[in-house]
């Protein structure tokens, strides 16, 4: 429009870095008193000194070599509770431990320490001695007596449980021998036809015994991991 005056927005200066560095060294900024700082040193000192802490870093630390031997004992039969007991639920566990023995041979060779060797061991006195008349296969201490004789830093101890003719449960540990540290404890609910659910939960559990012994102990929640 003729003689309309142009209007322009002049937005306002912002202040120089100058102006408020200035401001801030001006600034009296209280500093903490000797009491808080000596609380902020405490709690520094408890949370890096925690057990919790020391734990997780320690479990990350191999305790044993790669190639170290592991000992197996005869897979264990629980069916207290089921409801129904057979005289053929105790071939369960013979499976088990022929599939759980079979593939640890497979994947570890000559560290694997299993069969009528180890079953004598586990029936020596001294063995038995730990066990308070119970079977040395349920009993850790029996166990880590075992590995102990073999001079085997790993031990593994397995069980098949029966709630009825179409579910089982899988439960298997892997023991660091020399501490007792229970690295593993797996425990799979195996529904359908015992054959073949058998043969696959003794199958997966000896493939994280495997992984996890040539890792040196460190275990890991990634199933393809080496």
């Amino acid at each position: 429009m003729a003689g309309a005056q142009e209007s322009r927005y002049h937005p306002a200066p912002r202040p120089s870095v100058h102006l408020v560095l200035s401001y801030i060294a001006g600034m009296t900024i209280p500093l903490p008193t000797q009491r808080v700082l000596r609380a902020w040193l405490a709690l520094l000192a408890s949370i890096f000194s925690s057990p919790a802490l020391l734990a997780q870093t320690d479990s990350n630390a191999p305790l044993a070599a790669a190639t170290a031997k592991v000992a197996v004992l005869p897979v264990a039969l629980y069916n207290a509770q089921a409801n129904v007991q057979e005289a053929s639920d105790s071939s369960w566990a013979a499976l088990s431990t022929e599939v759980l023995t079979a593939k640890l041979q497979e994947l570890l060779g000559p560290q694997l320490l299993a069969g009528k060797h180890v079953a004598l061991v586990a029936a020596s006195p001294q063995a038995l001695a730990t066990t308070g008349k119970q079977p040395c296969n349920v009993i850790v201490a029996c166990a880590r007596a075992v590995a102990d004789s073999l001079k085997a830093p790993w031990v593994v101890m397995a069980k098949v449980s029966k709630t009825s003719n179409l579910i089982w449960l899988f439960t298997g540990q892997l023991i660091h021998a020399p501490t007792g540290t229970i690295i593993l404890d797996d425990s799979t609910e195996l529904k359908g036809p015992p054959e073949g659910m058998v043969r696959a939960g003794s199958r997966i559990f000896a493939e994280r015994v495997a992984r996890t012994v040539r890792r040196g102990g460190v275990t890991t929640n990634f199933p393809n991991t080496p």
